[in-house]
């Protein structure tokens, strides 16, 4: 959100001052003093908490909120001056991935730090009806204790550092490649590519690795167990032929080949299966 202002200020000609004092309030915003005035630029939680009125841009901010856009609050010496909103643009692929993980029978929700009327904004305009809204950095990780208390199993997606220890809590943490680093080292998987498409298709092919797996395992064991006896004698014992070592050998080389191509199938997979 910093980068963004400054950016904009930057393209507007607008002068940058080198502030004489800077510190930043965690889930809240950011105190400064530039040319002797003291700065607070934050949400509504850093307002009421410095007991700044602003009621003025009450109407202002519940638009900017309603139209998915983050509202942040400036006050100059104490006193309300002005309104800043911040959108992320939402990926045109971002929807569909999220209709993906529902047909797929998974519930996706939302966590975030916006106020609930930006949140609910974003959510509507992805198809997200599970939000929880205004979650300090410190508490995600507590919301993700919270789900798996009562039972759910647990994916996090993010790509900041207040996503990590949500990701490490999390059953499975996944990582936005072109987050930070610290997002980064807390996941199991990262996605590379930055695109939320990826999250289902991470899903769907470790549930097809998984199948994958049993099968093999199931056909390795039934193999053994009906070719074992026959490489015993089991036949001859009924009046059949006994089984020639070699042809036992390449049985047994078949029961390999026949596992490897199996798990080769997985290299062909679409998520659209």
């Amino acid at each position: 959100m910093g980068e963004a202002i400054v950016n904009k200020a930057i393209d507007d000609g607008i002068e940058l001052i080198t502030p004489q004092f800077f510190n930043s309030i965690t889930g809240q915003g950011i105190e400064a003093v530039v040319d002797g005035k003291f700065i607070l630029i934050g949400n509504k939680r850093l307002m009421d908490n410095r007991e700044i009125d602003i009621t003025t841009y009450t109407a202002d901010s519940d638009a900017l909120a309603e139209d998915g856009k983050t509202p942040m609050y400036m006050a100059i010496d104490k006193a309300i001056a002005g309104i800043i909103a911040v959108a992320d643009v939402i990926k045109p692929t971002s929807r569909a991935a999220i209709t993906k993980l529902q047909e797929m029978g998974i519930e996706v929700a939302m966590i975030t730090g916006d106020n609930q009327r930006t949140a609910q904004a974003v959510a509507r305009q992805v198809g997200i009806t599970k939000v929880f809204a205004e979650v300090l950095p410190k508490d995600k990780a507590d919301k993700i204790k919270e789900l798996q208390t009562m039972g759910h199993k647990t994916a996090m997606v993010g790509d900041g550092i207040n996503d990590a220890p949500a990701l490490v809590q999390a059953d499975i943490g996944i990582a936005i490649g072109h987050g930070t680093d610290v997002a980064i080292e807390s996941a199991e998987i990262v996605l590379m590519k930055g695109d939320l498409q990826g999250v289902a298709s991470s899903i769907y092919l470790s549930r097809q690795t998984m199948r994958n797996i049993k099968q093999n395992l199931f056909w390795a064991f039934a193999y053994n167990v009906a070719g074992i006896p026959i490489a015993a004698g089991l036949l001859y014992i009924f009046g059949g032929p006994l089984l020639n070592p070699m042809i036992a050998a390449v049985a047994m080389a078949f029961s390999s080949i026949s596992v490897l191509l199996n798990v080769m199938r997985i290299k062909r997979l679409k998520l659209s299966e």
